[in-house]
């Protein structure tokens, strides 16, 4: 792990939860969120905004190290909608974080 580039900020991760506004697998706002990797770490994943959802520690745990299309077809989640929405949230914090850094 030491060897992968990992640069998610605590401006993203919590620009991350807001735009989820809970768990991105299950939607529950109650709970502590935790940084879940959408393509794991252990299969060539990074901590980054583009990568990374806040999750209970409820799916974090069911999905463990599982790709999250192969997690979400298991569990008979909407794995389209999860994919459109985690692309929006990605690209909507990647633009706010780079007018955060034009600006500041």
């Amino acid at each position: 792990m030491a060897r992968v580039e990992h640069d998610l900020t605590a401006e993203q991760w919590q620009a991350l939860v807001a735009a989820w506004e809970g768990c991105a697998y299950c939607g529950s706002a109650t709970g502590a969120l935790q940084k879940d990797c959408v393509l794991p770490i252990s299969r060539g994943g990074r901590y980054t905004s583009a990568n990374v959802v806040p999750a209970c520690g409820s799916c974090n745990a069911s999905k463990g190290n599982l790709e999250v299309t192969t997690w979400l077809r298991r569990t008979g989640r909407d794995e389209r909608a999860f994919l459109l929405r985690q692309a929006e949230v990605a690209a909507a914090v990647a633009a706010a974080t780079a007018a955060s850094v034009v600006t500041g």
